[in-house]
C-alpha cells in the first residue's frame, strides 16, 4: 500500500492596502494632509533617499497583516522614493518612518490619539506632529530613549529632522523651509510659478525695449554724422 504524502501549504498573508476608509473627513483636515505631503516632497525633491507619503498603510511586523497603521503623512529617510501599495517595513531594511503627521478631524477620539501615540512610540518614531486645524493647536512629541515626549511648541519650533519651522498665528499653522520659504498650498504654488513666469517674460521685454531705444539711439547718431560730413564738417574734430 502507497501512503500519500500530504504536504501542508502555509497560505500566503494578504497585506490590504485599504480600509475602505475615507482619508479625510473634511476638505480642511484634506487640505492640510495634501500641504505637507507634496510640500515635504518638494523639500526632498533633491534627495533620493527620502521617502514622503500620505495615507498609506504602514506594516512593521512581518507575517502579521493585522498590526498596521495609515499615517496621514509620513517621512522615511534612507529608502529611496517610488511608488507603493503599502509600506512594508521588512521589505524596506527594516526601517521604520521617522517622522509622522496626523491631522485631526471632529471624528477623532482622545483615545484613538492615544493609542495611536503608544503605537508610534512602540515602532519607532523619532517625531510625531499632532495638528488640529480647528482649535489651531499643534502637539509635537520627540523621541527620548524609548519613548515619544511632548515638548513645548508654543515659541515655534524646528524639526532636528526635516529642518522645518512652525510658527502658530491667530488663525493658523505657518511652516516654514529651511530656506525660509513658507509652506504653500497647490493653488498658492501655480500661482507663484505664474507671477515668476510673469515676471520673467516683463524682463525679457524691458530688456527687449531697452535694446530697441539702443538701437535706435545708434541710428539717431548716424544719421546726424551723414548731416554733418555732407557739410564738410569733421565730427571727430568738433
Amino acid at each position: 500500500m502507497v501512503q500519500e504524502l500530504i504536504t501542508k501549504v502555509t497560505p500566503e498573508i494578504i497585506y490590504p492596502e485599504s480600509d475602505g476608509i475615507p482619508m479625510a473627513d473634511n476638505t480642511k483636515q484634506f487640505r492640510w494632509i495634501v500641504i505637507l505631503k507634496e510640500n515635504l516632497e518638494i523639500l526632498f525633491a533633491q534627495q533620493e533617499d527620502v521617502f514622503v507619503a500620505g495615507n498609506i498603510f504602514w506594516y512593521p511586523v512581518r507575517n502579521n497583516n493585522t498590526i498596521r497603521q495609515a499615517p496621514d503623512v509620513m517621512v522615511v529617510f534612507g529608502r529611496p522614493k517610488g511608488d507603493r501599495g503599502s509600506y512594508r517595513q521588512w521589505e524596506e531594511n527594516n526601517i521604520p518612518p521617522q517622522v509622522v503627521f496626523e491631522i485631526l478631524s471632529p471624528g477623532n477620539r482622545p483615545q484613538e490619539m492615544l493609542k495611536k501615540l503608544f503605537w508610534y512610540q512602540r515602532y519607532g518614531v523619532q517625531e510625531y506632529y499632532i495638528y488640529d486645524p480647528e482649535t489651531v493647536e499643534l502637539t509635537v512629541s520627540r523621541r527620548v530613549e524609548d519613548h515619544l515626549e511632548e515638548i513645548d511648541s508654543s515659541s515655534g519650533w524646528v524639526s532636528p529632522l526635516l529642518g522645518i519651522r512652525f510658527e502658530i498665528t491667530e488663525d493658523t499653522l505657518e511652516i516654514y523651509r529651511p530656506d525660509g520659504d513658507k509652506f504653500l498650498t497647490s493653488v498658492e504654488l501655480a500661482q507663484l510659478r505664474q507671477q515668476e513666469r510673469l515676471e520673467k517674460e516683463q524682463a525679457i521685454l524691458e530688456k527687449e525695449q531697452a535694446l530697441a531705444e539702443l538701437e535706435q539711439e545708434k541710428q539717431r547718431y548716424q544719421v546726424l554724422l551723414e548731416k554733418l560730413r555732407a557739410k564738410n564738417i569733421d565730427p571727430e574734430n568738433l
